[in-house]
């Protein structure tokens, strides 16, 4: 129990009753902090600290105004820290204070960002143990999945739930939703492993969950009691999957946001209707921010020209989210082409959708409560932007018979109408910020309040006409009429006439230069005043409460205008940006083919004149072999085909003259060199991982891009890895891939491996200068060009013009001599391309030294020898081959 007693005593005994970093408690017109929780907020919040007294000892404190709390909130929050609201109230004994709300970042409403805030919560399935693979060592039992996933953004009302097979998809799905804030449920918080992913690959805070509220039965009854029984059972949701939802809708309500009325619909997330894109895909391909983390330079920054929040949350969603559905991408496609090819009124849909607000969010707020008129304002002219958007797609013909049409079908107008119009006659067009300080609502809209405030208007009427009366019947000069906290509502009179001022005024207080009088007929009215003031607030609060109830009734409406302008917003976008850029929409299928002609990088292609190249894959040919120099474009090349791919699969246009689609079901990149050595994982490590999931999760339908791989390894034990995946990916998976690699050995592979091709990045070599032509042809290359590149970086004259010396030497396997070694004389090797090591002391012609007529192969190596014979290349896995390898290298070593 904690000594201090009083306001400082209540403050810490409600902080040992909640979990919270930070509590901020009412005192009066005031939230205060005290103790650790002032120094902290004083810190992170630019606050001054004081201090307060209690039982003989001195608390820090600190405090914000009532009414500017939110601003602060938001700033905690977003810091990560869990705040917790302790507001004030009225008791027979004087004021009380309880905890109302803990404000988390997954529960946070009053958010600037435009972006998604989601909620999530993650649950291990039964057969799964702490190492994320199953407890029995084999397939989790049938319909039941690994992992069971829940997103919800409280500030719009969406809620979706996913099932993932092992932790690379349930990793993947929280890439994808982007959380900042996720809930481990009671198998996960013991899982390190998964801990540690979820901490260092996201921005989210984790927090502990009541542990009752994953419980299967318990979870499943609440997610029914939101959503309804029939909801839950047509989407056989499994049992982790229900615990994860359960659980989410339990920590909204045990926090105390008020939101769960927005919401209204529980939507599944199924890996077989979208295009899987793992984290490193997402990283790779710079989907929404670049290797760097910035916004600008990703591929959503480049094509998004939203004129809405909403808007260009969706569209990020669609970036993050391919679809595999013809019949949706088909429909977004030839919406796109309508708004790409109608330029002036598509100008226009676009600016009247700039007038709309986020309606998905105002209804979120309107359920909570936290509405206030200025948001129904915003609800309001939204509803009007609606007519207006119809009324520009109706009025052309090109709109009006594309499935814009149909979106637009989806809302219920004449409902929507309706709620405008009761809106448009209920608010003041410019109310106060505050909702209990009356002049929320609009004359004609209720009787009882007109009554009201035609009284207390002629109440004003007459209090600002008093002093002129006062003047002309009492022949008085400097007269005037005032009100003030301390003396109410006075007659101020200045004091050379005070003398003069009649009988019934009474004096309340003198001035330097004037005195203050009032009558009892000012006392009367300043009565009627109060008493009006006090009953319009009281109507019009109780009214305008019913008012927003009403709008949080039509939720399900809002969201449904708020998604539809929303798409029509993204779709608008892509549209403008194609036409803008000379895109074209592509002709997607469910067969093979992937023919680009003259494809371009869409990010690459706005900073620099790019030089366009093609692509032509089939089922006959679906493995590239991609050689070329160091900096010449292989791997833009490469991105720019999982670009495109991934454009056609959101339903947009592409950068191509041409370009024929088959739809993949996901696409795989292993891209650049990154290590996580705080994880205890180098470069080379990072690399065979992306390569091990690749290898685990591809399909045939999938799009898999390598660029580079075993280069951060010993030459041989590289050129194996790399022969061994090209022949899994092509012998036992089968999808279409582009391999970029410097291992110009493998390109002897196109002989043997029917659906191996080979095409290089050509450049032009002339009296030593070298050009990189940026064209992609087809046929090998065998240079790399390293050298040069080396010079372009920088790299000292010195160094340069040794290395090509040494390369020249090597090429025609001369003698090198080994300059600086220290002895009299110079050291000449050779170095032996065959086995990757030098052999030496040369002749003394330069030449190849003469071998040893007694040198014979140990045993060891010879029986590495036979067993490295005796293997089955094709029925061999990756990392199996990958593990062997290492065994051979160690024995040989010893």
């Amino acid at each position: 129990m904690t000594e201090a007693t009083g306001i400082v005593g209540e403050f810490l005994a409600l902080k040992e009753e909640t979990d919270a970093d930070v509590l901020a408690m009412q005192c009066g017109d005031f939230y205060e902090f005290f103790g650790d929780d002032a120094e902290l907020v004083g810190e992170e919040l630019d606050l001054k600290v004081t201090s307060k007294s209690s039982q003989g000892q001195s608390y820090p404190m600190a405090g914000v105004p009532l009414k500017d709390l939110t601003p602060y909130l938001k700033a905690l929050v977003e810091r990560g820290y869990r705040v917790a609201v302790a507001d004030q109230y009225e008791t027979d004994d004087g004021h009380a204070r309880e905890i109302v709300r803990v404000v988390t970042p997954g529960t946070l409403l009053e958010t600037s960002d435009a972006d998604a805030q989601y909620l999530a919560a993650i649950v291990a399935g039964a057969g799964t143990g702490s190492s994320g693979r199953s407890s029995t060592g084999g397939d989790s039992s049938a319909g039941e999945a690994m992992y069971g996933l829940a997103f919800a953004d409280i500030t719009t009302g969406r809620f979706l739930v996913a099932n993932a097979e092992d932790v690379d998809e349930a990793m993947t799905e929280c890439y994808r939703f982007d959380p900042v804030e996720i809930l481990p449920g009671p198998h996960v918080r013991t899982d390190d492993e998964l801990l540690t992913q979820l901490r260092d690959r996201l921005d989210a805070r984790l927090s502990l969950a009541d542990t009752e509220s994953f419980a299967p039965k318990r979870a499943t009854h609440r997610l029914r009691g939101q959503f309804g029984d029939e909801t839950v059972d047509r989407l056989e949701l499994s049992e982790a999957t229900r615990s994860a939802a359960g659980a989410v809708l339990s920590y909204v309500e045990e926090t105390g946001a008020g939101v769960l009325a927005s919401m209204t619909r529980l939507q599944t997330h199924r890996g077989d209707d979208h295009v899987t894109l793992d984290v490193t895909t997402q990283r790779n391909l710079e989907l929404t921010e670049t290797m760097h983390g910035d916004r600008s330079g990703s591929l959503f920054a480049t094509i998004d020209h939203t004129e809405t929040s909403a808007g260009g949350r969706l569209l990020k969603e669609w970036l993050q989210r391919p679809r595999r559905s013809l019949e949706v991408l088909e429909t977004r496609q030839a919406s796109v082409e309508a708004l790409a090819a109608s330029a002036l009124a598509r100008d226009e849909l676009r600016e009247v959708l700039g007038e709309a607000y986020d309606l998905e969010r105002l209804a979120s707020r309107a359920t909570h409560g936290s509405a206030d008129a200025q948001d129904l304002l915003s609800v309001r002219d939204t509803l009007a932007v609606l007519p207006r958007v119809a009324e520009c797609i109706e009025s052309t013909p090109d709109l009006a018979s594309s499935p814009l049409t149909d979106i637009l079908g989806r809302v219920d107008g004449d409902q929507a109408a309706a709620l405008q119009q009761r809106l448009a006659e209920a608010l003041a067009d410019d109310p106060p910020s505050t909702v209990r300080q009356g002049g929320l609502l609009a004359r004609g809209f209720e009787d009882e309040l007109d009554d009201l405030i035609d009284r207390h208007e002629a109440v004003i009427e007459w209090l600002e006409t008093l002093a002129d009366r006062e003047k002309r019947e009492h022949d008085l000069s400097h007269v005037s009429v005032d009100r003030n906290k301390t003396d109410g509502y006075y007659i101020q009179v200045g004091r050379s006439v005070a003398d003069q001022v009649p009988d019934h005024y009474e004096e309340i207080k003198q001035l330097k230069n004037s005195k203050r009088f009032t009558t009892d007929e000012l006392e009367a009215k300043e009565r009627e005043i109060l008493r009006l003031e006090e009953q319009r607030g009281e109507l019009e609060y109780e009214l305008f409460q019913e008012l927003r109830a009403d709008v949080a009734d039509h939720a399900t409406l809002l969201q449904d205008v708020g998604r539809t302008l929303a798409t029509i917003d993204a779709l608008a976008s892509l549209a403008s940006h194609a036409a803008e850029n000379g895109w074209v929409r592509p002709t997607v299928h469910d067969g093979d083919a992937l023919e680009i002609t003259q494809g371009r990088h869409p990010v690459v292609e706005q900073t620099t004149e790019f030089v366009p190249n093609d692509v032509s894959m089939d089922h006959d040919r679906g493995f590239l072999l991609v050689t070329g120099p160091n900096m010449s474009g292989k791997s833009t090349y490469m991105r720019q085909v999982a670009c495109i791919v991934l454009l056609a699969q959101i339903g947009g246009f592409v950068p191509a003259r041409e370009a024929e689609i088959g739809l993949v079901d996901g696409i795989f990149t292993r891209v650049g060199a990154l290590d996580e050595l705080a994880q205890g994982r180098s470069t080379f490590m990072v690399e065979m991982s992306e390569l091990s999931n690749i290898l685990h999760a591809a399909t045939e339908e999938s799009l898999v891009i390598l660029d580079e791989v075993g280069r951060g390894t010993a030459t041989y034990d590289g050129i194996s890895i790399a022969w061994a995946a090209t022949e899994y990916l092509h012998n036992e998976i089968g999808a279409k891939t582009l391999f970029a690699t410097h291992y110009h050995e493998l390109t002897g592979l196109a002989d043997t491996l029917p659906r191996v091709a080979n095409v290089h990045v050509a450049a032009d070599e002339r009296d030593g200068d070298v050009t990189f032509l940026r064209t992609v042809r087809d046929g090998p290359t065998d240079r790399s060009y390293g050298i040069h590149v080396a010079g372009l970086a920088g790299v000292p004259d010195p160094v340069v013009d040794r290395a090509r010396d040494v390369l020249d030497r090597l090429r025609e396997e001369k003698a090198i001599e080994a300059k600086g070694g220290g002895s009299s004389d110079p050291v000449q090797t050779v170095f032996d391309v065959s086995s990757g090591s030098f052999r030496g002391p040369a002749n003394a012609d330069g030449g190849e030294p003469e071998p040893d007529a007694g040198e014979t192969i140990d045993a060891d190596t010879k029986a590495v020898l036979e067993e490295l014979s005796s293997v089955d290349v094709n029925a061999t896995s990756p990392v199996e081959l990958l593990a062997r390898v290492q065994e051979w290298q160690a024995t040989l070593d010893d």
